[in-house]
């Protein structure tokens, strides 16, 4: 009896329901028909987006996409970083204008991997200088060439495209869906069907046979994948799968966000994003060219709609009976399964956490990479559903409890919003995490002893948050750890030859400050304008 799955239905277009199907196009050789029902009336939530620097290798080049061709379709820039403005600084809460033009209180998350001497990471030398009055610069600028880099807005590629550091991208969402919507159905026969679903068939089983649509069509499949959103229209109301709500260890809860115009030539277009803190949560900024999208992510617990609004306005001196904004309220959390019977929930109908650490896409292409290792047949075997759904939950709750952190440790008491958010509970995993930091003991490295950045080209979620990621935010925010390393105090003959790598961070900078071109220099060139 033949058991392979022969339909497979994604309800849902935009970047989760695209990014599925190219992907299982690809994994699947054919093997499976796909059918993509999108809604044309349902809007896209895309207010710009930003990633991680794995997109390229678990992504695109398993479909056999460069770089620069996706690039040049979605308007994209680099993100070399995150820029994190006013996290320390009390106040009456908005960011202050120096701040966002180079001041005192900012620090960076950088993708560069950290400098190692003698098997230990570079902070803990750093560290040491520190506690001896040795030092006083931050740890984002002495252990990392890329600092003045970000400051100079270089970009991360040398003129002759060649990469001269870690990088992730900016880019208009909807444009990656389109640009992927005729990849898959132009390259990989993917169907494609405009119309909104009204019904979902179950069998004697509680599986879906079938999906109603309102123009009257039959979509019949053997494996649903749902892209519906915050919806969940397959796996929490069909499947009846709760969700999660984890709003007591993440008060933010909405957003209002907007594009606006962006003088490239005489400003220069910055190569990372920025998280810049508010009165009661914080605003990103991602630039690309022409323009960069801004968002407002706040608690709704702590200011209401109108009043973000007002204050996101002041941020950027804009006229708020002038300008478009999307305002958008979201669940945080994830669904108790992702894959329930013969429905594998992704994107945001499966789980979500505001986009501080820039986790959305990641979380898309991580669930399809893992669904297509898991992909199963029509028995539907337990064990993989099983394993699928605790890699889920896993790659989620790490990433949860990481973005955590940056509001539990930040300094800042000034509004009720950051008061409230030292009172929230820690969960197990990230107070053990803490507890190895404050030790002094590298938090999260890969065994295999090799520098991982957000994971690798498989998607491992256990290295996703590294050493590299806690020390940047912890040390951003002023948090260092309560002792040095005890293993460093037994290796004199390293502490004294660790300012040769020193000496090389700073050759490093100084070389690519002469020899990368500035990111808006570059991108005119890649993007032809």
């Amino acid at each position: 009896m033949d058991h392979r799955i022969k339909r497979l239905v994604v309800l849902g277009g935009g970047t989760a329901g695209w990014m599925t199907a190219s992907y299982l196009g690809k994994a699947l050789q054919g093997a499976v028909d796909i059918t993509v029902l999108e809604a044309p009336t349902i809007p896209r939530i895309g207010v710009g987006e930003a990633t991680v620097p794995n997109l390229q290798s678990a992504f695109f080049d398993y479909l056999g996409i460069p770089e620069d061709e996706w690039m040049r379709e979605c308007n994209a820039s680099f993100k070399a970083g995150i820029r994190f403005v006013n996290w320390r600084t009390p106040g009456n809460g908005a960011a202050q204008p120096r701040a966002l033009h180079g001041g005192v209180d900012h620090f960076y998350h950088h993708f560069a991997n950290l400098p190692e001497h003698d098997g230990i990471p570079l902070s803990h030398y750093w560290h040491l200088r520190t506690l001896r009055g040795e030092t006083d610069v931050p740890f984002d600028y002495a252990c990392f060439a890329e600092a003045e880099v970000l400051d100079a807005k270089k970009g991360p590629r040398y003129g002759d495209g060649s990469q001269a550091t870690g990088y992730a991208w900016h880019f208009d969402a909807n444009l990656v869906a389109d640009f992927l919507r005729r990849f898959a159905t132009e390259k990989q026969g993917v169907r494609h069907v405009r119309d909104e679903m009204t019904e979902a068939v179950l069998d004697e089983r509680g599986h879906i046979t079938a999906l109603r649509t309102k123009e009257g069509r039959l979509l019949e499949g053997d494996l649903f994948v749902d892209c519906s959103g915050f919806r969940g229209l397959l796996i929490n109301q069909a499947m009846e799968e709760p969700f999660l709500d984890m709003s007591d260890q993440l008060l933010c809860d909405s957003a209002v966000a907007t594009a606006i115009p962006h003088d490239d030539a005489a400003n220069g277009v910055e190569p990372f994003t920025s998280a810049i803190a508010m009165s009661s949560g914080w605003t990103w900024k991602i630039p690309m060219l022409t323009r960069f999208g801004t968002g407002y992510v706040y608690s709704s617990k702590f200011t209401g709609q109108d009043e973000a609004t007002r204050e996101f306005c002041d941020l950027w001196g804009l006229n708020p009976d002038r300008t478009p904004f999307n305002h958008v309220r979201f669940r945080v959390g994830r669904n108790r399964r992702a894959w329930v019977r013969n429905v594998v929930s992704i994107g945001l109908a499966s789980c979500f956490v505001e986009p501080l650490e820039s986790t959305g896409i990641y979380f898309i292409y991580s669930a399809v990479h893992q669904l297509a290792k898991h992909f199963p047949d029509k028995r539907f075997d337990p064990t993989l559903v099983d394993h699928f759904n605790r890699e889920v939950e896993s790659m989620f709750d790490f990433t949860r409890d990481f973005i955590q952190t940056h509001f539990y440790f930040s300094p800042r008491t000034d509004t009720e919003f950051w008061r409230a958010n030292k009172e929230l509970p820690l969960g197990d995993d990230v107070r053990e995490k803490i507890s190895l930091y404050r030790a002094g003991f590298p938090v999260n490295t890969s065994q295999a002893g090799e520098r991982v950045y957000y994971g690798n080209s498989e998607v491992d979620n256990k290295n996703f948050w590294n050493n590299t990621n806690y020390w940047c935010i912890f040390a951003g925010l002023g948090h260092l750890p309560d002792r040095v390393l005890p293993a460093l105090e037994y290796k004199p003959a390293s502490i004294e030859s660790v300012e040769n790598l020193f000496a090389e961070v700073e050759s490093r900078r100084r070389h690519l400050l002469a020899e990368l071109p500035t990111t808006h220099e570059f991108l005119r060139q890649l993007h032809g304008k």
